[in-house]
């Protein structure tokens, strides 16, 4: 599945080179329909400008860039929770933004299915944007230059609408595919695809005791689990608030673990600042609930059996998840 658009414009303040959304060859299908929002050149780099543009905040303070940075796969890498308006924080861990394209849901408790609605959450988030979509609309048509953006990028449209706004910012985030770091070029056979023996006997291990739940080369099986780091699930009942089924209680998401390295603190409460404490978590550190995955509990004995140097060893095989030419990649930087 390929798509291909023209070259730079002589309007786009920053180049962004040939934009071509590729499905790696490792990676299953995606899953989001094309057919309905075909990403092109000018779709792609006015979807970039709104990612960076606080226009979409109450008082033009805070942008999607500001807790998904480029340089740590889109998160809000050093911060527990994300920051928005006005200072507050928000009540989750802001997670990385990339291969949306195959996402099946999207946010820890898997509120919207559909990635051209994503947006709508933290525009609407009163300790985020604090913002109604329909404002954010009328002040983009009321910009200077905004309406002839959408209109080069949606020719079918005389004025700005919310569909496009959303359109353009999903392809924007469909782009943001990570699928060449030293893992993908070992699997797809390529240069550069050289491990070592502990990265060798990490993936062994991750193979053993994590890929059940970090699952085919997106690293999720895209479910929703108890991971046993709360055992008390009244502030946030994860799935639970979608569903509203009691065996929902205190299940997030299972998230990717493609560039993990660069996207500390972890879990969707941001409590862990390594990837060392993450292990520690899973070895010695589960708490037990009712709705505890059954994984991380078997034969009386709660978590994963893991020496130290096994820890090292699945640490040393995660980091060749590290994307390098995606975190660098000057087609997704601010304009």
């Amino acid at each position: 599945m390929i798509f291909l658009a023209s070259s730079c414009q002589k309007d786009d303040p920053v180049p962004v080179g040939e934009i071509k959304f590729s499905a790696p060859s490792n990676l299953p299908a995606p899953t989001y329909d094309f057919s309905k929002n075909e990403i092109t050149q000018a779709g792609f780099t006015l979807g970039r400008r709104l990612f960076y543009d606080p226009i979409f905040s109450r008082d033009s303070t805070i942008s999607c860039g500001d807790c998904h940075i480029s340089y740590s796969a889109f998160s809000h890498v050093d911060h527990v929770t994300s920051h928005g308006i006005d200072g507050l924080l928000g009540k989750r861990n802001a997670p990385a933004v990339q291969n949306m394209a195959w996402r099946t849901s999207f946010f820890w408790d898997g509120g919207v299915p559909n990635l051209d609605l994503v947006p709508l959450n933290a525009i609407q988030n009163p300790v985020e944007m604090d913002e109604s979509p329909a404002k954010v609309v009328q002040k983009l048509n009321r910009h200077a230059e905004y309406p002839a953006l959408f209109k080069k990028a949606f020719p079918e449209q005389d004025t700005v609408s919310g569909a496009t706004m959303l359109k353009a910012l999903s392809q924007f985030m469909l782009m943001l595919v990570s699928a060449d770091s030293r893992y993908d070029k070992f699997v797809r056979g390529e240069t550069g695809g050289t491990f070592s023996a502990d990265e060798t006997a990490g993936l062994n291990l991750f193979k053993q005791k994590c890929a059940t739940c970090h699952s085919t080369d997106l690293f999720t099986d895209q479910t929703f689990r108890n991971n046993g780091i709360l055992d008390d699930f009244l502030n946030d009942s994860g799935r639970n608030l979608v569903s509203t089924f009691p065996n929902d209680i205190g299940k997030f998401a299972v998230p990717s673990l493609r560039n993990v390295e660069k996207t500390p603190p972890y879990m969707h409460t941001g409590k862990f600042k390594t990837l060392e404490s993450v292990l520690d978590h899973y070895s010695s550190g589960v708490k037990d609930s009712p709705t505890l995955d059954p994984l991380l509990k078997q034969n009386g004995q709660l978590g994963i059996a893991l020496t130290g140097s096994e820890k090292q060893q699945i640490i040393a095989f995660l980091k060749t998840l590290t994307d390098e030419d995606f975190l660098r990649d000057a087609r997704f930087q601010k304009p």
